[in-house]
């Protein structure tokens, strides 16, 4: 990424914690970046801005209302969309398995999903957004992730991971996610095998190395980036999905 690609990115993620920080006032604990932007592989056009919110208060309706306002008219200037997370401090501190999360705004403008919002749900996959945050975020606002966010257990991502992928075997003629799944899969399996969350990017280049014959990664990292209407072909993201599943049967459960 570009130096000033970066210094535009990183602004606005800095606005849009600021304006979530107005509105939830003195409750809010913490405003983690996590994600590309974080980590510093953001790519332009396609990365999403990723944000988790830790609050010591429940969010009441108002504010759940005026966050949902800000992210749909926030300017995303080079990213795509935007992922918002809020949690309670409790939930942060003392995940489960499927912890209650507080509100989710999904923003997606590449996609036909548009706006995605959840308020006040059990989310077994917040764990793994918990885990990826305490990894590799940092807080724009307030305490850093390892001092309001306790370690997920790695055979709960991996269980949830490996749920994905059977999920998406009945998919893969889903020419709008392809991209998604099979880049998702990349980071699925590193994670399995190493233990490291990373980005898309750096997922696919060490899937490749492992594997150089899922020629379906080299589709996904082209539909992710510079040919967004080129998508991975069907029995190429099968043979991706099949590869990880097979490679995370045996896992040590820790």
């Amino acid at each position: 990424m570009a130096h000033d690609e970066e210094v535009a990115v990183l602004a606005a993620a800095e606005r849009l914690a600021h304006s979530a920080a107005d509105i939830i006032g003195p409750p809010l604990r913490s405003a983690i970046l996590h994600g590309s932007v974080a980590t510093g592989h953001f790519v332009p056009g396609s990365s999403d801005i990723d944000l988790l919110l830790i609050t010591d208060n429940r969010l009441v309706d108002a504010e759940i209302d005026a966050l949902e306002t800000v992210v749909r008219r926030f300017d995303l200037g080079e990213a795509t969309g935007v992922d918002l997370h809020v949690v309670t401090t409790g939930v942060a501190c003392a995940p489960t398995r499927a912890p209650v999360l507080e509100l989710h705004i999904g923003r997606y403008d590449r996609s036909s999903v548009g706006i995605e919002i959840e308020r006040r749900t059990q989310a077994p996959d917040l764990p793994a957004e918990l885990s990826m945050a305490r990894a590799d975020g940092y807080a724009l606002i307030g305490s850093g992730p390892g001092e309001v966010i306790a370690p997920i257990p790695p055979r709960w991502l991996r269980e949830r991971g490996r749920h994905w992928l059977t999920t998406w075997q009945s998919l893969t003629d889903d020419a709008e996610d392809a991209a998604f799944m099979v880049l998702t899969a990349c980071r699925i399996w590193r994670f399995g095998i190493e233990g490291v969350h990373c980005a898309k990017t750096q997922a696919a280049e060490w899937a490749l190395e492992r594997n150089p014959s899922l020629t379906a990664v080299r589709q996904a990292m082209r539909q992710y980036g510079a040919e967004p209407a080129a998508p991975p072909d069907e029995d190429g993201v099968a043979q991706v999905l099949d590869t990880v599943l097979r490679e995370t049967a045996d896992l040590p459960n820790d």
